[in-house]
């Protein structure tokens, strides 16, 4: 068995560029799906997040127009209610990536909210790189790369290819316009090499011991990358 940190976004909402908060959190089928891989594999998954407070899921993530009808989002929230440790999230600041094999985070528009700019998940980030166990990035998660940085202040992550949510599906998602920055954009300004495939195609790239994922739809076969690594 496995111990699996899991890094949620603390953020309910995502500050525009006109000041305007729009309601997030992180997104459902994004921690859903690798934790039921996890623990199905007998995994232990512990969660975290800024502060340690209780992760906010995004509305939108269980509605039926992102689950595929009004069974889907009863099977999305009844499958993120039986998720008991977000219940009790540890404090970010108070984790060591010793005690844990393997680092995954979600997305949801939450993690450019508070990670993006969060010196301990750049910690955690930074030291799990450079330990050479499994860490798993999928979708808004790769935001939180962009708060890892080396001694000399330039990005952990440079050089590394990724796989990230693209402008091109924010452009499509609607709010490409009212963010204050895109995702993409910013990886590539911290000379990280972000590896896209078409707009909501699963999409999983390994570089090294980093496994990253383009979008909700590529959270299945990230999942089964990282239990690969896991062995």
């Amino acid at each position: 068995m496995a111990k699996i940190l899991m890094v949620l976004t603390g953020a309910d909402s995502w500050t525009l560029k006109d000041g305007t908060k729009h309601p997030t959190g992180f997104w459902a089928e994004e921690a859903v799906v690798p934790y039921q891989a996890l623990k199905a594999a007998g995994h232990e998954v512990t969660v975290a997040t800024p502060g340690g407070v209780v992760p906010t899921p995004d509305a939108g993530s269980m509605s039926a127009q992102f689950t595929g009808g009004e069974d889907g989002a009863q099977q999305m929230s009844d499958a993120v209610a039986a998720m008991t440790e977000l219940r009790s999230p540890v404090a970010l600041a108070g984790v060591s990536v010793d005690d844990y094999d393997a680092v995954f985070y979600p997305g949801g528009h939450g993690p450019m909210e508070d990670l993006a700019e969060d010196a301990d998940s750049g910690r955690v980030l930074t030291t799990t790189l450079a330990s050479g166990k499994p860490l798993a990035v999928v979708c808004h998660g790769p935001a939180a790369l962009l708060a890892a940085h080396n001694a000399e202040g330039t990005s952990a992550f440079a050089g590394y290819h990724v796989a990230a949510f693209t402008n091109e599906e924010e452009v499509q998602g609607g709010l490409a316009d009212k963010a204050k920055w895109l995702l993409e954009d910013r990886l590539l300004a911290d000379g990280v090499v972000v590896d896209k495939a078409a707009p909501w195609t699963p999409h999983v790239v390994v570089d090294r011991n980093l496994i990253t994922g383009q979008n909700p739809m590529s959270s299945a076969p990230l999942a089964a990358e990282l239990l690969k690594a896991l062995g």
